[in-house]
């Protein structure tokens, strides 16, 4: 019971550890975006929007740390990892006992 207890807590707090890491991302990427945007306009007053390459590029980065940390990708969802793990567990003590 004990066991169970402290797995779930080492997942939540891994959890909250992979939320924390992508909300400093994003506001990393928000800061960033927002002060080459100033830079843009200070220098060509938007004449050419070159920021928006950087917020692009690292945009796709955000997207996919998002897909990720809110588990959000179709091919791979929420329960996957832990089917797969069930399944390699599963088998291997298939082909354990098969030998003993």
């Amino acid at each position: 019971m004990d066991n169970n207890r402290e797995s779930k807590l080492m997942r939540a707090k891994e959890r909250v550890e992979e939320l924390k890491k992508f909300y400093s991302h994003l506001t990393t990427y928000v800061l960033v975006i927002s002060g080459l945007a100033a830079l843009n306009y200070w220098t060509n007053g938007f004449a050419y929007m070159w920021f928006l390459w950087a917020a692009f590029g690292w945009g796709i980065g955000i997207a996919s740390h998002a897909i990720g940390t809110f588990r959000l990708n179709p091919f791979f969802g929420k329960n996957w990892e832990e089917r797969k793990i069930k399944q390699f567990m599963d088998e291997d003590k298939n082909s354990t006992d098969k030998w003993s």
